[in-house]
């Protein structure tokens, strides 16, 4: 009888570990480094390493292990392949075979996001539904698609990259992708923030967002909460980018429900507020009824769906 599960988060700076219960419960996480010299030739070493550790301390026996579910920041294929990942300096990747190789477990590998997004659907703000659209609002805009409770990764492993959907033809600054006018460019903190200055720029109008050196999304949506009449303006704007975006996507994959999370969903529900509208003044008038969720999970998610990979 399986009764664990090992979950593994990877990023640039730390591997996020845990191990699960197969019922879902998070039984105990910890972190590592991730080291990334010598074309990060020694992440999954590193990983099975502590993964085998923990076995030995809790006395499991590989026979109780499911598996070993892995999110990256990068594409991956249904093979579990990485063709790159830029951010952990690597190049082509078998995650799959380098890892179950290591740990003599069964291993699944997935994109981050979409990772994330399975661990929402599982045990944070999409539980109960099989069909999600997750949205993760941080320095950039990442996603993740769940059709049927399982991560549509698409041919390339590009499918919920909605960050990088063309919805502009006047933005002139060169995303990080290097294309221009991007979602991202917009409805990321980073987004929210440039925003911001262009509308505090453009008017002499009082404002609490004048008040700080330095002006973020965070400050913009507690200005807004204090109902500043300029905050409420980039609000609009964001909101009204974001929710004919994700109109456009709804019509693609038809979600039950879409989830919102990464650091700018910490506004709360007010955020939400900004964003339904427009979707649903947008939207093919069968998607009218999608429900829309602020994610649960925060930097747990990806153990959450790297586990739920494997089971």
């Amino acid at each position: 009888m399986k009764k664990y599960c090992f979950g593994i988060d990877v990023g640039g700076t730390t591997v996020k570990c845990g191990l699960l219960s197969v019922e879902g419960e998070l039984l105990e996480k910890w972190e590592i480094p991730t080291r990334m010299e010598e074309n990060g030739s020694h992440i999954l070493p590193d990983v099975a390493e502590t993964i085998l550790r923990k076995i030995d301390e809790k006395h499991l026996d590989k026979a109780e292990v499911a598996g070993v579910g892995i999110g990256i920041p990068g594409p991956v294929n249904e093979a579990g392949e990485v063709p790159i990942a830029v951010n952990l300096h690597w190049g082509y990747v078998n995650i799959v075979k380098d890892l179950g190789e290591l740990t003599g477990l069964p291993v699944k590998a997935g994109n981050d996001a979409n990772v994330a997004a399975l661990g929402e659907l599982w045990q944070g703000g999409g539980a109960g539904y099989q069909n999600m659209i997750m949205v993760t609002l941080g320095t950039g805009v990442g996603g993740g698609i769940i059709l049927g409770g399982k991560i549509l990764a698409g041919a390339h492993g590009a499918a919920g990259e909605i960050g990088h959907a063309h919805i502009s033809d006047t933005i002139t600054e060169t995303c990080n992708c290097g294309n221009h006018g991007c979602l991202e460019q917009v409805t990321s903190a980073t987004g929210i923030a440039n925003l911001a200055r262009e509308i505090l720029d453009s008017s002499d109008e009082p404002s609490l967002m004048r008040g700080h050196k330095f002006v973020s999304a965070k400050t913009v949506f507690d200005a807004v909460k204090e109902g500043d009449a300029l905050a409420i303006r980039v609000a609009e704007k964001f909101g009204d980018t974001l929710g004919k975006a994700l109109a456009v996507f709804s019509v693609v994959v038809d979600p039950q429900i879409i989830v919102i999370g990464g650091g700018v969903s910490k506004a709360g529900p007010i955020l939400l507020d900004y964003v339904i509208e427009p979707f649903r003044n947008n939207t093919f008038p069968p998607c009218r009824s999608t429900e829309f969720a602020l994610a649960k999970l925060g930097n747990d998610a990806g153990i959450y769906g790297a586990a739920k990979m494997v089971l």
